[in-house]
């Protein structure tokens, strides 16, 4: 029986900042915001691989970082 090789997917990235609100030192997300934003990338067939936040110092947070992938067309 003649096995056959599995096909090489493509991948491209997309990387989103969303800065952090709540005067000098930040530290808040706005969770509405958030979600409409990952379900807007959802609807575009960008899956989320990996969210993180940027340190701006005593437990705060700058920015989340997320970064999202999908399959090239």
């Amino acid at each position: 029986m003649h096995q056959q090789r599995p096909s090489t997917i493509a991948w491209e990235y997309k990387t989103l900042k969303m800065p952090a609100s709540g005067g000098f030192l930040g530290g808040k997300f706005d969770e509405t915001a958030l979600d409409m934003t990952l379900n807007e990338m959802g609807e575009l067939r960008w899956e989320l691989v990996v969210a993180f936040t940027t340190n701006q110092g005593y437990g705060q947070s700058r920015d989340l970082v997320t970064i999202f992938k999908r399959e090239k067309s």
